[in-house]
């Protein structure tokens, strides 16, 4: 698994590179979600701090014990979030990837007020408006940025997406790039494990990466 660690590192140092970027300017996310936690350990003793999870109550059956063996590792919420997981979230998670409506944005600012506790928060955006698919339409996306700020006093440090499997990413990376210029936010969560470095050439700040650094996931990934 350490050797994994090192190629990803290493396929990310390149991409930064080659795109003109500062080393270490790409957050490498490892996604271990479906995995134990002695999986997600093994990583952290190989030198890796900050991981993904798709759901609350999984996040919540693992990390509470081994955030308590390794405080420095961060926690980030990948997957889409229920507003009654509001409470549970902001007090586990230290960033937060899928603000998507309204109604999540005012519980995690209720929540982050009784709590004073403040996740970083990404909103989603459904790059390619798939109607299975979380996110704020590209063309609300700004507007939804501006009264999660005004509307709910969040503070949004980025965008997310996850575009269509059978469409090539670069141009939803283009796009998101664009939106978050507009909203005025410099934070890019994009890029999974079969294209993260596509997106550190677009500009991602975090890339969420789960199959290319853990062997034998159960399932087709959503969202690494």
């Amino acid at each position: 698994m350490s050797d994994r660690l090192a190629r990803v590192r290493a396929d990310i140092a390149q991409a930064e590179r080659e795109a003109g970027r500062a080393a270490g300017s790409v957050t490498l996310i490892a996604v271990s979600k479906t995995f134990p936690a002695d999986a997600a350990e093994a990583l952290i003793d190989a030198g890796q701090t900050v991981f993904g999870e798709n759901r609350v109550q999984e996040a919540k059956a693992k990390w509470p014990a081994l955030k308590e063996r390794h405080p420095e590792v961060a926690l980030h919420l990948i997957g889409p979030l229920q507003s009654n997981k509001a409470r549970e979230a902001v007090a586990l998670f230290d960033a937060i990837h899928t603000v998507d409506r309204e109604k999540i944005a005012a519980a995690l600012s209720s929540e982050i007020a009784r709590q004073g506790r403040s996740p970083e928060l990404f909103v989603q955006v459904n790059t390619g408006e798939e109607p299975q698919k979380a996110g704020i339409p590209p063309k609300e996306a700004v507007d939804f940025v501006s009264r999660c700020r005004s509307a709910h006093g969040l503070s949004i440090a980025g965008l997310m997406c996850i575009p269509p499997v059978e469409e090539a990413p670069g141009p939803h990376f283009a796009l998101l790039r664009k939106l978050a210029e507009e909203a005025g936010v410099d934070g890019l969560s994009m890029g999974m494990s079969a294209d993260y470095a596509t997106a550190v050439a677009f500009g991602a700040t975090h890339v969420r990466v789960g199959s290319a650094l853990f062997d034998g996931r159960s399932y087709p990934e959503q969202g690494a």
